[in-house]
């Protein structure tokens, strides 16, 4: 995966008319991104859960709002607010803080054991993902399908540690 894959500003796509947003909470903490996961579990067990959408597509789900929404947390600037929408593919996830002057920023060379690698995660989770500045708020965004409507999602391969020393990746 390149990083121009988070480095260009891409807009949010447009919601349907029909869609609806199923879920907005306001994380002040990391401590509170594992509560508002579990009420987003809950609230997708009733009208955020609609027929098409299987375990594996809220484990998906769920794991794209930990990452975006304890990125924002971390690297943003509050007040983080996070909004679930349904749309007729799946579900919209959209996390914005008040950060506009830093983008989403992938982590290069980094050991996989030291962390920082969420967005790299999102974009193979994700049937579409990407971000914004609208008036004074960055969106981060990604598009979550459900499996049995969406085509395969390609899987971009994470970055291999590096030797810190030659600076090429140690499975070379």
């Amino acid at each position: 995966m390149n990083e121009a894959m988070w480095s260009q500003r891409r807009p949010s796509p447009a919601s349907p008319v029909d869609s609806v947003a199923v879920w907005d909470g306001r994380p002040c903490t990391l401590a509170d991104v594992t509560e508002l996961r579990l009420h987003l579990r809950e609230g997708l067990a009733d009208a955020a859960r609609r027929g098409d959408a299987d375990d594996a597509d809220i484990e998906r789900l769920l794991l794209v709002f930990e990452e975006l929404t304890s990125n924002g947390l971390r690297h943003g600037q509050a007040p983080v607010r996070v909004v679930v929408t349904t749309t007729d593919r799946g579900w919209l996830i959209d996390v914005s803080d008040a950060a506009t002057d830093r983008p989403p920023t992938l982590a290069v060379g980094r050991d996989a054991a030291q962390g920082g690698l969420g967005l790299y995660l999102v974009a193979r989770l994700s049937a579409a993902h990407g971000w914004m500045v609208q008036e004074d708020r960055k969106h981060v965004w990604a598009r979550i399908d459900y499996a049995s409507r969406s085509a395969p999602v390609p899987v971009a391969p994470l970055p291999r540690p590096r030797d810190e020393a030659t600076g090429r990746s140690q499975f070379q």
